[in-house]
């Protein structure tokens, strides 16, 4: 299925205030939510009435949903919709519940039979429009629109980049854990619009982005062994990578997309490898009697982390791309794995085994400042948003009478450590991956 946005206008429809600071301060472990009043939008011509109320709200599930915001309760508002539309914000009455922000927008119906989505964004302290934006749409599009408006709003009030806009790639699971039916599925950052991208007749693991293109990379045991692939999400191919003579595993995309990192291992060794996708020509990174692997690519492709038991015990290291300038950046006590490289380059996020527990962390590049964000009985698998400001990862809990079984679930965090929240799908999951945003 081909994933296109039907975006075919994208216009301002008032200029923005220049004076205006209305911000969401995000610099603390805890954030005060910003108050934000999501009106339902006026179907202007009377038509698009689903849309209409549906837009606003899953534009306030995903405010709400990253810990910034607190949407205002519907009962509290002052203004319906039909209000709004004819007498415009009546800014003294909504300063009076406590609301900050608020977002008002319409819908009508185009000629062509498309919908043209209208928004603003007003800063009801002093009474100024932030932004005003209009997108013209097909009906079965209209998720999307309202993930594109949540981005434009919580750019506007935090200064970052949004993610709602985006899709997370994980493995869906099920069954006792010595037969775990493992497939790969997709869906959207709020788990909506689900589905599965493989059948579960053979294990798949380690589900990867291309940051450039419609494209997923991804470990299996399809043809009886670990071998590393490529999935193309809008043709719905897969396609070995290479044919190895050893297993290969922990595969990921270079910050172009043009070349796949990745483990391979022969003899009882393990090393980093490099694939150049136009070629299909590996290269090989690392020579080393030691176990070396889950290498993760730096957002400008310069160095590469990867994890590695050559100092006696399993550490991260960091290295130059060539396999050059190779460092150390982990001394704690315990066990270091998964190193992924945040897209704002600042921090490498990490999983850590310490005295029967898990935990994922944070650490600068130069080994300074590391921090342990969540715990569990096993939690792993951290992957960044595309704005660096969120993990996603999982954790596997103890389940049946007598804690045989294995219950396994997608989660998402602040980097703060700040609000945890756990992402529902359909069935247990696992090694969850974010897309950047969609093209």
């Amino acid at each position: 299925m081909r994933y296109f946005l039907y975006l075919l206008a994208l216009i301002f429809v008032l200029p923005a205030q220049a004076h205006a600071e209305l911000r969401v301060v995000m610099d603390r472990g805890v954030v005060q939510p910003m108050p934000i009043a999501i009106s339902p939008f006026y179907p202007v011509d009377g038509q698009n009435a689903d849309m209409a109320e549906n837009l606003p709200r899953v534009v306030s599930a995903n405010l709400e949903r990253s810990g910034l915001f607190k949407p205002i309760d519907r009962q509290a508002f002052v203004q319906d919709q039909v209000s709004i539309n004819r007498d415009g914000v009546r800014f003294a009455e909504w300063r009076a519940t406590g609301t900050q922000a608020m977002v008002t927008g319409t819908v009508t119906r185009a000629q062509d039979g498309r919908a043209r989505v209208e928004f603003r964004l007003w800063d009801v302290l002093s009474q100024q429009q932030l932004i005003g934006m209009a997108y013209m749409t097909t009906d079965d599009n209209w998720r999307r629109i309202a993930h594109i408006m949540s981005d434009e709003i919580y750019k506007r009030l935090t200064g970052e980049d949004g993610y709602f806009d985006t899709r997370i790639v994980y493995i869906s699971e099920y069954g006792p854990p010595q037969q775990r039916v493992k497939r790969l599925a997709i869906m959207d950052q709020d788990g909506e619009n689900h589905r599965y991208l493989t059948d579960g007749g053979s294990l798949v693991l380690t589900p990867r982005f291309s940051p450039k293109t419609q494209m997923i990379t991804y470990m299996s045991y399809g043809k009886g062994k670990p071998q590393v692939y490529l999935y193309d999400i809008n043709s719905g191919r897969h396609e070995l990578l290479g044919n190895f003579p050893g297993m290969t595993f922990a595969p990921r995309f270079s910050p172009d997309g043009r070349k796949v990192v990745m483990s391979m291992a022969s003899g009882g060794n393990s090393d980093i490898y490099e694939m150049d996708l136009s070629t299909r020509q590996p290269r090989r990174i690392t020579t080393n009697a030691a176990i070396d692997t889950a290498p993760s690519y730096s957002p400008d492709g310069r160095q590469i982390a990867f994890e590695s038991d050559r100092g006696g015990s399993q550490q991260l290291y960091t290295m130059d791309a060539n396999g050059g300038n190779e460092k150390r950046i982990t001394f704690g006590q315990g066990r270091y794995a998964n190193p992924v490289w945040s897209p704002r380059g600042d921090l490498i996020a990490f999983t850590r085994m310490y005295q029967g527990k898990f935990y994922i962390g944070v650490i600068r590049p130069d080994g300074s400042g590391e921090r342990l964000i969540t715990t569990a009985y096993h939690v792993e698998g951290p992957s960044w948003s595309p704005n660096g400001r969120v993990l996603t990862y999982f954790k596997e809990t103890p389940s049946g009478a007598r804690g045989e079984m294995r219950q396994s679930r997608v989660y998402t965090v602040d980097i703060t450590g700040y609000n945890e929240r756990w992402l529902q799908t359909p069935r247990d999951g696992s090694d969850p991956a974010w897309s950047p945003l969609n093209p």
